[in-house]
């Protein structure tokens, strides 16, 4: 894959895992109600979690775009992972139509993930999997 493949790759793939990010967290602030009302009634989810997870899916964002520091963007995405993984079982759990979205995302993180050292100048320990596994 050439610098730029992997540039356009990494900027579109971190790109639309920020917006379904930064989506749902608009959606859990602005529709509370709704979304209490889905977390309880489709996917049995105690309605308690909704504000922090508006509130970690933003820091997510902004920790993966701004990049502080490696170790908060490889933390951001590994609970990304976790988050997005977990989120499309409990879709397909509840018989909804939320997962496919959570698995589009899903991808998309992957890509973003092992494509940041091609492009990022902060690199990751850990961001090298696809020149090791080769």
């Amino acid at each position: 894959m050439s610098r730029k493949s992997a540039k356009i790759s990494y900027w579109v793939a971190t790109g639309l895992v920020s917006l379904v990010y930064l989506g749902g967290a608009t959606f859990y602030i602005t529709a509370h109600d709704m979304v209490a009302g889905m977390y309880e009634g489709i996917l049995k989810f105690p309605t308690y979690i909704i504000w922090p997870l508006a509130i970690l899916k933003i820091v997510a964002v902004v920790v993966l775009l701004w990049r502080p520091s490696t170790f908060l963007s490889d933390f951001a995405y590994a609970a990304m992972f976790w988050h997005l993984l977990l989120a499309a079982s409990a879709h397909l759990a509840a018989g909804d139509l939320g997962w496919p979205p959570a698995i589009v995302a899903w991808l998309a993180l992957i890509v973003s993930f092992l494509t940041q050292n091609r492009v990022r100048e902060n690199k990751s320990p850990y961001g090298n999997l696809l020149n090791s596994a080769a």
